[in-house]
């Protein structure tokens, strides 16, 4: 007897043939139903649709396959599914019993794979919401505008959650973004109204300046010039470099027609007075008074040119004449004060353009920051050595001998606090600059 073809008798295990039809016996719930008809032999027809099986079969199992080594199961469902499907009228001879199991173990892995990356799906989603909404209140614009740009292509590349969330979540975080967007519109909107109202308030005090620049009343107009000067560093207005040195520039240039004049005034009234005599002490007292504005006025132009202008106002000074009392006293105050303050900006430009990697590209509230964090740090040293300067004063030796050495250490203290002072002051004016500019 010839050996029976496994494949034919696992065939006849499954189907049968029955006047010239070839059947498939009752499988998955259905009843018996025919899949074809005999066209050589029974045994010929039975093996034909054998082989269809074992077609499926091998599709199911490169399925299976291919979804054990993927990472995205879920983009296998559908096709685990249609398969599925297709075992209840699938035209073949095998055990559908098993490749029903194999897809439905498959369906169900899938299931669980899915419900738990939409869980994490959802904890990443929550976690993108929590930090959208955070930036309400944020006016770091440009930071927090690459903040959102990365929270926009991290909630696109995550995948989806439950239906029922979906929407919710999505309708969530635009809100979020679009509270940035609408805040950050408002507050580039306000900017520009401040920027326009700041241009027109410089023009306003320019025009003034100019107005007054050919008065011949002298006395009355330093006064108005001072305070236009007071009303200019008032303003404290943001607004484009270039733009904002041209108006200083006109400004400036009124105010310095006018105590130029003023200078003539003064030379002439010493001239037409007696013969060898001195000027007034009220004639002094206005020329040291010009002085110190225009010392004042050097914090609105660039380190660089303030640094000049500083020691030409000072070696001018010193030209001036003696005046005693305490009105002298409060005017070489402000003069000190306010040179001080251009030296100690010029050793911080100094220092920044020699930093490794310089001052980083910012905003104007951000540098105006950064010089303030800078001082801060420059500090620490002066403090340091005022505390060496103090403490070698206080061990030296009250000789008669050590006058000399002991008057040189004083001067030295005494310029150390005056450091100290003025870097503090700048420190408050650099974060009242970053407060105004936001």
């Amino acid at each position: 007897m010839e050996p029976t073809d496994p494949l034919l008798a696992e065939a006849k295990r499954y189907g049968y043939v029955e006047a010239d039809g070839v059947w498939l016996r009752p499988v998955l719930g259905q009843p018996a139903r025919q899949i074809g008809l005999v066209k050589e032999s029974d045994d010929a027809a039975l093996l034909y649709f054998a082989h269809r099986f074992d077609a499926l079969d091998a599709k199911v199992d490169a399925l299976l396959t291919k979804m054990e080594a993927s990472d995205n199961k879920g983009s296998f469902l559908m096709k685990a599914l249609h398969l599925k499907e297709q075992l209840l009228t699938y035209d073949g001879l095998g055990d559908f019993d098993r490749l029903h199991r194999h897809l439905t173990d498959a369906e169900e892995s899938i299931a669980v794979t899915v419900a738990h990356n939409r869980e994490k799906n959802l904890t990443i989603k929550l976690g993108f919401i929590q930090e959208a909404e955070a930036l309400r209140d944020s006016v770091e614009w440009i930071s927090a505008s690459e903040k959102v740009k990365d929270l926009r292509q991290g909630w696109l590349k995550t995948g989806p959650v439950d239906k029922e969330m979906a929407d919710k979540l999505e309708h969530r975080f635009q809100t979020a973004i679009q509270v940035f967007f609408d805040r950050r519109k408002e507050f580039q909107a306000d900017k520009k109204a401040m920027s326009s109202r700041v241009q027109n308030r410089y023009h306003e005090l320019i025009q003034q300046a100019e107005n007054l620049k050919g008065s011949d009343q002298f006395e009355a107009t330093s006064r108005q010039l001072k305070q236009l000067q007071l009303a200019w560093r008032e303003v404290n207005g943001s607004l484009p470099k270039k733009q904002a040195s041209e108006l200083w520039t006109r400004f400036r240039a009124a105010n310095n027609f006018f105590f130029e004049r003023l200078k003539v005034h003064i030379a002439s009234q010493q001239v037409a007075g007696t013969p060898g005599a001195a000027a007034s002490p009220e004639v002094l007292l206005e020329r040291k008074r010009a002085l110190a504005s225009r010392a004042e006025d050097l914090m609105n132009i660039p380190p660089q040119e303030a640094i000049h202008q500083a020691k030409a106002l000072q070696a001018e000074w010193k030209q001036v004449g003696t005046v005693r009392g305490e009105e002298s006293d409060r005017i070489w105050q402000r003069f000190m004060v306010a040179c001080d303050k251009i030296f100690e900006l010029s050793a911080l430009e100094y220092h920044l353009r020699k930093r490794v990697g310089g001052e980083p590209a910012a905003t104007p509230a951000e540098r105006a920051r950064f010089r303030a964090s800078t001082l801060r740090e420059l500090l620490k040293d002066d403090h340091q050595e005022l505390e060496v300067l103090r403490d070698n004063f206080d061990k030296l030796s009250t000789s008669t001998a050590n006058d000399a050495f002991r008057q040189m250490l004083q001067t030295k203290i005494r310029s150390f606090e005056r450091k100290i002072r003025t870097k503090n002051d700048l420190i408050a004016l650099f974060s009242q600059q970053a407060q105004a500019a936001g």
